[in-house]
């Protein structure tokens, strides 16, 4: 157990030691010699300081057991440990360009496997993307004719309630896109635009890279208001005359409301100047919801989730499309017919569906790997089994968690 924990069961059996002691122990314990590598090999990164130090932990899949850890996250010490332990026929992975690149050098023999798990997590990031982009289509009054006139929301507070017109997020959004596309232009470097404008070097590389202010509008507008789906409770609570937003503010905290008295206050103040309260906005789903609902099975989704997608596909072919791509992968995934990948993927490239254009260059890129796990029955389960007891190792050993003494947990276990 080491440390305090392993102290304080010393005491209860009579014996008086020191955490620090018990720690020295740990790290002089012998380690199992380990002359070739399992048949069936497991790669995984895990963050010893989440963004700055990492880790590699290597599984023997077939017993689910970590067999070593190395210190980073780079192809060399992947690749010399492969040339020092030669045995290894399929090493599974995630899409990391580092591990395939070691694993290639490495062990140029053994197959790579690309886990499925993360090629459907990656897939879901670019339907993010192209659902976000879509997103008008979720609102069925701006399809079916006319768009509302640009100065609709001037003077007339109903407009302002039911819809602004732009919120405060996408207009820094775009504030910020073009001071640093500005900047870049004028060939300032990313260290330079984050001293003038005061932002992460995250935020500005983020920023620097999109090729277009969409590509960052996606997340920015698809996220929710606290109120959004508390707006018609608020409507018709008005309208049977309870107006004291300190009232309405209990009433929908006591439904699941996690936001402020203020947010409730503003967004009445309008109904205030009004004879008659507006009409409720209609219950729009979040880009989010529509993500889920297309990387969900079929059969997951209740009457009313069918029935808004199906609404949704029916005014927008983008994303009609986008859902028959979606199930198609899922098909080659779940049966593993790896076979027809480069089906799906002429299909989709001839298609307008610029998300998933990037999601197939990704593929083309790691083409071998990716038809390996839509293949073969491997995959890096219990790989990321390793990973969660890593972290909770690293938790009950906060502070003195170096690699070594981590190594030693994680191998003898």
């Amino acid at each position: 157990m080491a440390g305090r924990a392993g102290a304080r069961l010393a005491a209860h059996l009579g014996i008086k030691v020191d955490r620090t002691t018990l720690l020295r122990l740990v790290r002089a314990l012998p380690e199992p010699e380990l002359t070739n590598a399992p048949t069936v090999l497991g790669v995984d990164d895990f963050a010893l300081r989440r963004g700055h130090v990492y880790g590699t932990v290597l599984v023997d899949v077939s017993t689910g057991k970590a067999i070593d850890v190395l210190d980073g996250r780079e192809a060399e010490p992947l690749a010399q440990w492969l040339r020092d332990h030669p045995g290894a026929e399929v090493i599974c992975r995630d899409r990391a360009g580092a591990y395939a690149e070691g694993a290639k050098t490495g062990a140029p023999d053994a197959i790579q496997v690309a886990d499925r798990f993360h090629l459907w997590r990656n897939l879901g990031d670019h339907v993010e993307k192209a659902v976000a982009r879509h997103r008008g289509c979720f609102k069925p009054e701006l399809l079916e004719g006319e768009a509302p006139p640009a100065d609709s929301a001037e003077g007339d507070p109903a407009a302002t309630v039911s819809e602004p017109v732009e919120s405060r997020l996408v207009t820094r959004t775009r504030e910020r896109y073009a001071a640093v596309q500005d900047l870049r232009r004028q060939g300032e470097s990313l260290s330079a635009i984050c001293r003038i404008l005061a932002l992460d070097r995250k935020t500005v590389r983020r920023f620097a890279s999109a090729a277009t202010v969409d590509e960052l509008l996606g997340k920015a507008v698809g996220r929710s208001n606290l109120l959004d789906s508390f707006k018609p409770y608020l409507h018709q609570r008005w309208a049977e005359g309870v107006t004291e937003a300190v009232q309405l503010t209990k009433e929908i905290s006591a439904q699941g409301y996690p936001g402020s008295e203020q947010t409730v206050r503003r967004y009445l103040h309008p109904f205030r100047e009004m004879l008659t309260p507006p009409p409720a906005p209609p219950v729009v789903p979040k880009v989010r919801q529509v993500t889920g609902w297309l990387l969900r099975r079929p059969d997951d989704l209740d009457d009313g989730e069918k029935r808004q997608l199906a609404d949704i596909r029916s005014r927008c072919s983008h994303l009609d499309r986008l859902t028959e791509h979606v199930k198609a992968f899922a098909t080659v995934m779940v049966q593993r017919e790896g076979e027809h990948l480069d089906t799906w993927l002429s299909t989709v490239e001839s298609d307008d569906q610029p998300e998933l254009h990037s999601f197939a260059i990704g593929i083309r890129r790691d083409r071998d790997a990716v038809t390996a796990g839509l293949t073969l029955p491997y995959s890096s389960g219990k790989v990321e089994g390793n990973v969660n007891r890593i972290k909770a190792i690293k938790r009950q050993m906060y502070g003195r968690a170096k690699l070594d003494l981590l190594r030693k947990r994680v191998i003898l276990a």
